[in-house]
């Protein structure tokens, strides 16, 4: 369990404070994570990764010379927002180019990508290369849908050595392109990470079990078997992953890197027994082991268990792989002395609250109350939401609905304050809610929030038939960025039926409190059939069996989100006297 917290929604936040504290001699921290505090003297491609908190030494104790120039680091197992990837990345590029490497996590390519079109639009020359490492996420006809996991040490490693030598961003591209091609990772484990707080942990394994094939985001095991020992263990590793040669490479005598990697509980005792095993297996099948990594690379809290990861060398991966390297949690060979630097973080300039009508600031002050209200049932909600995500997930929902509607809520209440309408009031609090939450809920909810406020305005009267525009425009743009349609149990599968039949009550000639009451009951309803379906789309579509039987929980936040503000909007109208 985690012992040692304060209050829970702000432990990653105190983490990264603390981190940079005591790492000042590689890391300063800047607004979304951290960047090098050290400059070489000549000009490079930056390195920019990052992911969730709850991973170190992933992602911010890989910031320093040989391997990453900056981490954006998100809450806990929530990939970071589109803001922070954006602060990251521009404090970190030198004019050379920026490299993103990260998972292949739904919430991490949605705002890694958004942040790096935004970067595009700015000038800056942005590329990205996937961390697909994990064998057991998908079969090796679809390795582009697998995700990241330990081996992803192997990505960041050589793209920054690269970096540090001095490529230029295409060959840092295509290097790193190619060790991701060449790197196979497999993980157990024998019991779940528990968020600081929490009653319990994410998952249980039953005693004298193993869980096969799990992520690093406190998801259960793909699949389930005896645990054997540690030279059993080592032999499932080897075995598995060298069914899965790269292509081209004759095993008897090829060049090898294995990385053992705890997860948190395992102590590197246990790891350095099993080490015994896996490096007599390699070397008996004619392997040729080079430099292997054995500790915490990439953990998941205080999760028990450990991955092996296989990186096949060639000449030019071998001297990358070899190359120094100094940074908070991995040192390798000497690097020469850099320069300690201030860095300069160009400050968010808050534009001026446009003008409104008072038929807008009117309608401002009904989205502040509802903000509030909506706080108040996600604060109520929030255990049972990451209960749900924990089912098929990483259990992150509650928190980070929580910490962007929170985010959100404020922010409205400012702008309100500022005298604006109901476009800024949404626009502002959209900013705030995707900042602050980060990962794919975040990412979602700050997409809806600003296109119903383009449908609204700040200074046009605002009808019904705004407030519906507004929310089909959510609809397809939230269908659109995330590529998921009714039946994936998604939100999509509460935000679709909801539009339609606000839409199709709307243009009835129903009012407007009542069209939204019914369309929110639609939308309860919705979202609780969702427990009949498979998930096929983000974390828990390797989970997707498991997922049977509960409820998607983006699809209950949203259904709930609705059902409060139709709340709301029946008790202005009791007060009104209509």
């Amino acid at each position: 369990m985690t012992r040692l917290f304060n209050e829970p929604s702000a432990f990653a936040d105190e983490m990264i404070e603390g981190f940079a504290a005591a790492s000042a001699r590689w890391v300063t921290a800047v607004p979304g994570g951290v960047v090098r505090s050290t400059r070489a003297a000549e000009d490079t491609v930056a390195l920019v990764i990052g992911g969730g908190s709850g991973h170190y030494p992933a992602f911010g104790g890989l910031v320093g010379p040989g391997i990453a120039h900056g981490a954006a680091m998100g809450n806990l197992f929530a990939s970071p927002s589109t803001q922070q990837v954006y602060s990251i990345a521009k404090t970190a590029d030198q004019g050379k180019g920026v490299l993103l490497c990260y998972g292949n996590y739904a919430g991490d390519v949605l705002n890694f990508t958004e942040a790096q079109e935004r970067l595009k639009a700015e000038g800056h020359d942005v590329r990205t290369v996937l961390g697909t490492d994990d064998i057991w996420s998908a079969p090796i006809d679809r390795v582009e849908d697998r995700r990241g996991i330990a081996g992803m040490l192997a990505l960041f490693k050589i793209a920054g050595a690269a970096a540090e030598r001095g490529d230029s961003l295409d060959d840092v591209e295509r290097l790193a392109t190619h060790v991701m091609s060449r790197t196979r990772t497999f993980g157990v484990a024998f019991g779940g990470c528990t968020f600081p707080g929490a009653d319990g942990p994410l998952f249980t394994v039953p005693e004298g079990r193993m869980a096969v094939g799990l992520g690093i985001h406190g998801e259960p095991g793909i699949d389930e078997v005896d645990m054997p020992t540690a030279d059993g263990l080592a032999e499932l590793f080897v075995s598995r992953l060298l069914d899965e040669v790269p292509e081209g490479i004759d095993v008897d005598g090829a060049r090898i890197v294995p990385i053992l990697n705890g997860l948190g509980s395992v102590k590197y005792e246990e790891l350095f027994v099993l080490y015994r095993a896996v490096d007599r297996l390699l070397t008996e099948r004619g392997l040729v082991v080079v430099e292997p990594d054995v500790g915490e690379m990439c953990t998941s809290l205080d999760m028990a268990g450990c991955s092996l990861s296989l990186l096949w060398l060639d000449d030019e991966l071998e001297e990358l792989w070899t190359a120094p390297a100094d940074t908070p949690a991995y040192r390798k060979g000497s690097v020469a002395a850099q320069e300690h630097v201030d860095v300069v973080v160009e400050g968010v300039v808050e534009e001026d609250i446009p003008e409104a009508s008072d038929a807008s600031k009117a309608v401002a002050q009904t989205i502040g109350t509802s903000f509030v209200e909506i706080a108040n049932a996600i604060d109520g909600a929030a255990d049972e939401l990451g209960r749900l995500d924990a089912v098929a997930g990483d259990g992150d929902h509650g928190i980070g609905m929580r910490r962007g509607v929170h985010a959100g809520r404020d922010a409205a209440l400012a702008a309100i304050e500022g005298g604006a309408g109901a476009e800024t009031t949404l626009r502002r609090a959209a900013e705030a809610w995707g900042d602050r939450a980060g990962g794919t809920s975040g990412v979602i909810w700050a997409t809806i929030l600003r296109s119903v406020a383009g449908a609204l305005g700040d200074t046009a009267d605002i009808s019904r038939t705004e407030v519906s525009a507004g929310v089909d425009a959510a609809r397809d743009a939230v269908a659109s960025f995330g590529k998921a349609k009714v039946g994936d149990k998604t939100m999509i599968d509460a935000i679709v039926p909801f539009a339609d039949e606000l839409r199709e009550r709307i243009a009835a000639g129903d009012s407007l409190v009542d069209a939204w009451s019914h369309a929110a009951g639609v939308a309860e309803e919705a979202a609780q059939e969702t427990a009949a379906l498979k998930a096929t789309l983000g974390r828990a579509k390797s989970h997707g069996d498991k997922s049977i039987g509960t409820p998607d929980p983006g699809a209950v936040s949203f259904a709930l989100i609705c059902t409060t503000i139709a709340d709301v909007l029946a008790q202005d109208i009791e007060e009104d006297g209509k």
